[in-house]
């Protein structure tokens, strides 16, 4: 007696929870996803065995390799409150809308009576003017030690100090200081950025050096 038979179905597979995972993972990370900020000038730091990772509420420093000093720090509030501290203390006058596109900005690197046409500027302007950036004078003949990037450092370390008071953020979690330079970077500029930190009124004399992470030779 001949065998019946049965009819053969080819296996499948529901794709449609592995598509809407998909689409979830993806728009996670579009949601959490942060930007890397361009910066003024590219820095290559030094490497060292260092796994401490730069906190997010930093006033930073970098110095390129021609030992022209750049000036940063985040928080849109606080930012657009230096610059009031700044208009005040060279007498200058800011419109509303400047004072918006400086509280978005990153690293500023050029003298005060260049600070009007750089906010002024459009990104591809302001690219050109970090390209021929001379840095913040570090001279003592601007009102403060340590000249314009004193001033800088005074008022930016006093607003991220405000801000973090009224805003109740853990000491742990409050600002830090860190420089950035370059490998080739002279030591004795690095040593006249350290000096203008401690010449500071307060002093400060905590701060960070950032580093690459050195890797493993496994040869």
């Amino acid at each position: 007696m001949a065998k019946i038979k049965l009819p053969r179905s080819a296996p499948s597979l529901d794709m449609t929870p592995m598509v809407d995972l998909a689409f979830l993972l993806v728009t996670f990370f579009m949601l959490t996803a942060k930007f890397r900020v361009n910066e003024a000038v590219p820095i290559n730091p030094p490497a060292s065995h260092s796994e401490k990772i730069l906190p997010e509420n930093t006033l930073l420093v970098t110095v390129d390799t021609a030992g022209h000093v750049f000036f940063s720090m985040d928080g849109p509030d606080v930012r657009r409150n230096l610059l009031k501290d700044i208009a005040t203390t060279y007498k200058m006058t800011f419109t509303p809308e400047e004072y918006k596109r400086f509280s978005l900005m990153t690293d500023y690197g050029l003298p005060i009576s260049k600070l009007h046409d750089y906010i002024k500027g459009g990104e591809k302007e302001r690219g050109a003017m970090d390209k021929k950036a001379t840095g913040i004078p570090i001279d003592s003949m601007a009102n403060a030690p340590g000249g314009e990037l004193g001033n800088w450092i005074f008022y930016g370390y006093k607003q991220k100090s405000i801000h973090d008071q009224q805003n109740k953020i853990p000491r742990d979690k409050q600002c830090r200081i860190a420089i950035k330079g370059d490998g080739q970077t002279n030591y004795f500029k690095i040593k006249r950025v350290i000096k203008i930190f401690q010449d500071n009124n307060p002093a400060i004399n905590s701060f960070q050096l950032i580093t690459n992470q050195e890797t493993e030779n496994l040869d």
